[in-house]
């Protein structure tokens, strides 16, 4: 009997110290990313990466390779595909499709934006070896 109370305390001890999960920060930080216009009416992207600026000066094609309805066309296609990633964690990389994409199909977002995008895709598939298509 003495045994069995020293187990129960022993047991009970490590259970009262271990830590329960913080999900505050989960449920206050939403993980999608959406873009707003500037001070001049403009979107803009800026990736935190410098290994992108390098990407898109010498690797990309020019920006008028494309038209921008080729680029709204296929930008919404990867967001769509981006997003069933995100939502997916155990499939695919958490740490690569940590954020969703917010895109409104209905707004205008001019080509630099376009093109910047689509080429944020396309660097995405050249440096960490994966295919969004």
């Amino acid at each position: 009997m003495k045994y069995f109370i020293y187990t129960i305390a022993l047991l009970l001890s490590f259970i009262s110290c271990s830590t329960k999960p913080n999900n505050l920060d989960t449920i206050n930080t939403p993980n999608n990313l959406k873009f707003e216009p500037n001070e001049d009416g403009e979107y803009d992207i800026i990736v935190f990466d410098a290994q992108y600026d390098i990407y898109l000066k010498s690797i990309a094609q020019p920006k008028n390779y494309h038209s921008y309805e080729y680029y709204k066309s296929r930008n919404r296609f990867y967001v769509v595909l981006w997003n069933q990633r995100h939502m997916m964690p155990s499939v695919y990389n958490p740490n690569l499709y940590a954020v969703s994409i917010e895109l409104d199909p209905s707004v205008n977002y001019g080509l630099d934006f376009e093109y910047k995008l689509f080429n944020f895709f396309k660097f995405i598939e050249w440096k960490y070896k994966v295919r969004l298509t």
